[in-house]
């Protein structure tokens, strides 16, 4: 045998099949595979060591979030003193938790628009430097040097991937005091996930203001609670956002459709000392310097009217109304309204104005003058077509009334034998009209169970009688009755408008009427209010006035039944105190955790 060779007996059943018997290797091949041999081992360790700092670093990041999610189970209270240690441990290590400032070079919707496109799954632009800030709305670890975070602001999310080998060696520190609803400011460069997803990666992360109240985990369907702490609406539902925005835009489009045909905005007084300019009951208030009892304004009409006697021929006011009575799906004790008045207008052209004013606002927030809103809630299935094609459809109140009914109406609505026969129409007809049963009350009761039912699209209601209308001028036409409208939509009135009554001897005559029935009980009649006669006196030019429930035309633009849904704030009843402050609701209530 030759002295290079080696006999090896392989194995039975050897991995290659080879049959039993005897291979020859050489001494170099030998030595070739034993160090492979070593080598593999060597490599076997290696990696055994990585799985092994991997685990650590995994269980040690795994601990830091388990620890987190492990406050999420704490009894609120719990979880609100540990929040407020932690503020006061960073004060007491000379650390400021609520800066003064932070500088932000973008909004996160800014950033979106900016690198959505110019990012490539795995990219990362590290030349360039951004800085933004938000709320922290979700926060998961993915070992103990990579955390990411859902940051919002405006609306927008974004992920912050932050990576220890970017952020300073304060890492650890700084994100383990980060809790979800923490307001956040990251300095840092934009890029994208290896998933895909755009995010910032910052080099600094600064808490801003920390969030000391567990924040709830889903979206808020407690009522009670999006009414009375609107801040956690607004921060955990969309559908509530967007509904305030719309509500802006409605306002903020009303307000430049008049700016741009000659209107002037003005500012009445809140308080009067007669409460004038509709028929309302009102909220009094006292004023301590002068020692007199004052009223919040029901309406600012008569204010207005006068400006327009004093030569401003365009006039209008976007403002608060203040009307003491019942709280319910469309009535709120403050509500918004726009009134405008304009010279050498009547409600003919008041007609025209809205059909186009109305249909072209609902164009510009839609795209379309027909909308679908959901009548018994956005949680029912059923919809229905709301068509704002003008011109809108009319009806004289008296005369569809009657034929609604198939009964003759009375002639002269001031009169004893009108009462009467509305008083038996309403006993006939099974409509109920509580004390004191006067005439106008009687006859609103009535339009409102007959006519006011068939307003699902924009109907125009005309020609109301003399002693529903105080303010508005007789009809030219229709003796007893006045050229005045309202239009329902979704069978809610929307626009109150008339041609207005501008001659003093009768507008005097026409309170005294209004003030017998407020002497009857009814405190939601009109009082005489002498100043304006007086101003009348001086002359008001032919005019017309209008009014717009910008609340109800919120509701009806953006889906909602409640007036609630489209008030920051909406009246609610207080809620008890027991010898201190009231406890937050969302540490009462499950349906928030």
């Amino acid at each position: 045998m030759a002295e290079s060779e080696v006999k090896v007996t392989p194995v039975e059943g050897d991995k290659e099949g080879a049959p039993q018997g005897e291979e020859k290797l050489s001494k170099n091949e030998m030595k070739r595979r034993l160090k492979a041999e070593k080598q593999r081992k060597e490599k076997e360790l290696k990696e055994a060591k990585k799985r092994e700092e991997a685990a650590s670093r995994k269980e040690s990041g795994a601990g830091t979030a388990a620890a987190e999610a492990a406050e999420e189970d704490l009894d609120p209270t719990q979880y609100l003193s540990n929040r407020i240690a932690m503020v006061n441990g960073l004060k007491d290590a000379g650390q400021n938790p609520y800066p003064h400032k932070f500088n932000v070079s973008m909004t996160i919707p800014e950033f979106v628009d900016e690198f959505a496109e110019k990012c490539e799954p795995g990219q990362h632009l590290e030349d360039i430097e951004v800085s933004i800030a938000g709320r922290v709305y979700l926060k998961r670890a993915s070992g103990a040097k990579l955390i990411f975070y859902d940051l919002k602001s405006d609306g927008v999310k974004l992920q912050i991937m932050a990576d220890a080998r970017y952020a300073g060696k304060d890492f650890a520190e700084v994100h383990g005091r980060l809790r979800r609803g923490d307001i956040v400011g990251v300095r840092g460069f934009p890029g994208k996930s290896r998933k895909g997803e755009l995010s910032i990666f910052p080099r600094e992360t600064v808490l801003l203001s920390s969030c000391l109240r567990m924040l709830p985990k889903r979206e808020l369907k407690d009522s009670e609670i999006r009414y009375r702490q609107r801040y956690l609406d607004l921060m955990l539902n969309d559908e509530s956002r967007k509904t305030f925005i719309t509500r802006a835009r409605i306002v903020q489009y009303v307000r430049d459709y008049l700016n741009n045909r000659g209107f002037l905005e003005v500012e009445t007084p809140m308080m009067n000392t007669i409460a004038g300019g509709a028929t309302a009951r009102p909220f009094v208030t006292h004023h301590n310097e002068l020692s007199l009892d004052m009223y919040m304004r029901v309406a600012p009409e008569l204010y207005l009217k006068e400006l327009v006697v004093g030569g401003l021929n365009r006039v209008f006011e976007i403002g608060r109304n203040f009307r003491n009575e019942g709280i319910d799906l469309t009535h709120n004790p403050e509500f918004t309204a726009c009134e405008f008045y304009a010279a050498y207008w009547d409600y003919q052209d008041l007609i025209k104005f809205t059909e186009d004013l109305v249909s072209s606002l609902v164009k510009s927030i839609f795209g379309s003058y027909k909308i679908l809103i959901h009548p018994d809630g956005k949680d029912s299935e059923k919809t229905v077509e709301i068509d704002f094609t003008p011109p809108f459809r009319r009806l004289s109140m008296v005369q569809a009334l009657g034929e609604k009914l198939g009964e003759e109406m009375p002639k002269d609505m001031n009169s004893k034998e009108a009462n009467d026969a509305l008083v038996k129409l309403c006993e006939k007809y099974k409509v109920e009209c509580a004390e004191p049963r006067t005439t106008a009350r009687l006859l609103d009761k009535l339009v409102g169970d007959y006519l006011e039912v068939e307003c699902l699209n924009p109907t125009f209601i005309c020609d109301h009688p003399e002693i529903m209308s105080p303010l508005a001028k007789y009809h030219r036409n229709l003796p007893g009755m006045t050229e005045r409208f309202e239009l329902f939509v979704n069978y809610k009135e929307i626009v109150n408008a008339y041609t207005e009554l501008n001659d003093p001897i009768v507008q005097r005559e026409r309170f005294t009427v209004s003030s017998k029935d407020n002497d009857t009980g009814d405190d939601e009649a009109m009082v005489h209010d002498e100043d304006f006669c007086v101003s009348l006196e001086y002359g008001l030019p032919p005019t017309a006035g209008w009014g717009m429930g910008l609340d109800r035309m919120t509701m009806m633009l953006t889906d909602n039944i409640s007036i609630k849904e489209v008030l920051l704030f909406p009246a609610m009843k207080p809620l008890e105190q027991k010898g201190g402050p009231v406890e937050s609701v969302t540490t009462t209530t499950t349906e928030a955790q």
